[in-house]
């Protein structure tokens, strides 16, 4: 019954929630997918429509962005680039297997994204929910790179293992990546062609989802570390089966080397897609604080001791993904505010407001 009630009740947001931008379109509000409550954010432009939008990253010189797809004719991610006024949308990847983290070079005429394709053209099927929710690891993923318009794909280097979510530091210098080469899933760094790989991170556990300050000194991410033997069994058992539990992350910085670590939240649910604000003392982040082990999520901003902690978003019931332009005058951001259906997340834009 308490499980029929929390569905009832997140449908019923959801259709709270599309009501409420709809009405307001119609009566030529021209904010009208700004909730009332979203003080740091003006001008929202929805900048894709329909199918399930993701992980949408600028280009160094801020005039497009990268983001992973799942839309007709492919079934699973593949990745595309625009212009930041939602233009020009176009296949950068190969349309084989899945895909996932794409970021530009910064020459702005490359990309580096994780892919399957090498191993299989065919989408890996989807874990199995019955054991709950569950994000696949798998070691097909490998990094690549390839012109925007998805010729020259090639592999960064040859691994074994999962090799994925990887970003470039804002100078240009390095990549930051998760990895299982070593048979956990830890952060590692290297030259954007690969060389002089580094490990960042030691303790079991998942580490993941990484960025660098906008002066490459340091790096925000995410991270579940199991704290009593039964929760390090299930995660083991799980990374065999090339499969993580994302429903206790917290975020953490360090300095870029991994040294000086330091963990900002501790609220025991799903803490994810942290980012530095421009001036790296601040940091943006999703979570679902608000609603534990549920689907609610919200943008989050919090100083880099982990304290003033203040909601960002309020509007739809999922935000998340959120990166600034390198002036920290735009926001792009995942939401599904104006969704017309289930599983339907689109990219926006937004003037940000201090």
């Amino acid at each position: 019954m308490r499980t029929l009630l929390e569905g009832t009740m997140k449908t019923l947001l959801t259709i709270t929630a599309l009501f409420f931008y709809v009405s307001r379109s119609l009566a030529g509000d021209p904010d009208s997918l700004r909730h009332p409550m979203e003080k740091h954010l003006r001008n929202i432009r929805q900048l894709t429509f329909g199918g399930t939008n993701a992980e949408a990253y600028f280009s160094f010189d801020d005039k497009k962005l990268s983001f992973q797809s799942t839309r007709a004719p492919f079934a699973c991610d593949q990745i595309f680039v625009m212009n930041i006024d939602g233009s020009s949308q176009a296949l950068a990847s190969t349309g084989k297997g899945i895909t996932t983290c794409a970021y530009i070079f910064p020459d702005g005429k490359r990309l580096l994204y994780a892919g399957t394709h090498g191993t299989s053209p065919d989408c890996i099927p989807r874990p199995d929910r019955s054991k709950g929710y569950l994000w696949g690891v798998y070691n097909a993923y490998d990094l690549y790179t390839a012109n925007l318009d998805g010729t020259e794909t090639k592999p960064l280097f040859a691994s074994s293992g999962y090799d994925a979510e990887a970003t470039i530091s804002p100078k240009g210098d390095r990549i930051i990546f998760t990895s299982s080469r070593d048979g956990d899933l830890e952060l590692y760094s290297m030259k954007l062609d690969g060389s002089d790989l580094k490990r960042i991170t030691n303790e079991l556990g998942y580490d993941g989802g990484a960025f660098f300050s906008w002066d490459g000194k340091r790096i925000v991410y995410r991270a579940y570390h199991p704290k009593s033997d039964s929760a390090a069994a299930e995660y083991k058992s799980l990374l065999a089966q090339q499969l993580v539990k994302p429903s206790q992350m917290e975020i953490f910085v360090s300095d870029a080397d991994g040294r000086n670590r330091k963990q900002l939240t501790s609220s025991g649910t799903a803490n994810f897609a942290p980012f530095f604000l421009p001036g790296n003392k601040r940091i943006i982040y999703a979570s679902n604080m608000k609603d534990p082990g549920g689907r609610s999520f919200h943008l989050y901003l919090t100083n880099d001791g982990g304290t003033n902690v203040e909601q960002v978003t309020h509007g739809g019931v999922f935000n998340s993904f959120p990166i600034f332009t390198r002036d920290g005058k735009k926001i792009v951001f995942i939401s599904d505010r104006n969704a017309k259906g289930r599983y339907e997340f689109n990219v926006f834009i937004a003037d940000w407001v201090e």
